[in-house]
Parts: structure tokens; sequence; C-alpha cells
């Protein structure tokens, strides 16, 4: 059997704001809290398990879609009325980044995650 990540869980200040925010730009369904998580079903084999916490180091979360998702997604960052940019240390400067025979951008969570989205 192929080893599989199948949950993590992001540090939040709001879990289901958090959540809802997740799920909303990434065109997901978020349900409802789930224990003490806020779970979003990503994919059929990974879920991120939103907690609150008080304190915590902001992380890197890396997304690998199709080309449609990528214009979608951008797109919901757009209405969001986002930042974002082509690299880790540049995800403010509105550009994409060409790379690797396809495309990339980053943005900032609410919480001060780094978000990527990449399709190559």
């Amino acid at each position: 059997m192929a080893i599989t990540l199948d949950h993590t869980i992001v540090p939040a200040r709001d879990k289901e704001g958090s959540a809802r925010f997740f799920a909303r730009v990434f065109g997901l369904e978020y349900k409802a809290a789930a224990s003490h998580f806020a779970p979003v079903q990503v994919n059929e084999s990974l879920t991120l398990d939103f907690d609150d916490r008080e304190k915590f180091e902001s992380h890197h979360y890396a997304f690998k879609v199709s080309e449609p998702e990528f214009d979608a997604i951008l797109a919901r960052v757009k209405k969001e009325g986002l930042s974002y940019g082509s690299g880790p240390y540049s995800p403010e400067n509105m550009q994409i980044a060409d790379r690797r025979g396809g495309r990339a951008f980053y943005f900032r969570e609410p919480n001060g995650h780094l978000l990527e989205v990449l399709t190559a």
C-alpha cells in the first residue's frame, strides 16, 4: 500500500471561520464542526482539520490542481480582495508564476498561513 497523508491539523484563531474561508476559496464544502475540529475534505484521501489555537507559527500548504481549478481558485482569491503573488517571498506582487511547465501563485489566508496553488 502506498503511504498517503490522511489529515493534518491547521492551527487557526477561529477554526470554523478559517474552515469556511478555505472551503469557499478552494470551491469545497464545509459541513460542520466534528469533535473539536472544523474539517474540510480536500479530496478522497485528505482532510484539513482546523483547530483553535492561541499561538502558532504560520505554515505553508501547497495544492496541485488542474488548469480549470487553478483559474477558478484564482478568481475566488481575487473576488475576496486578497493579494497574491508569484513566489513564497513575493506573495503580494499580484503576478502568476510560470513554473515547471505550469502555473503557480501564493496567497496568505486570514491566519497568516501561506497557501500555494500550482498546476505542474
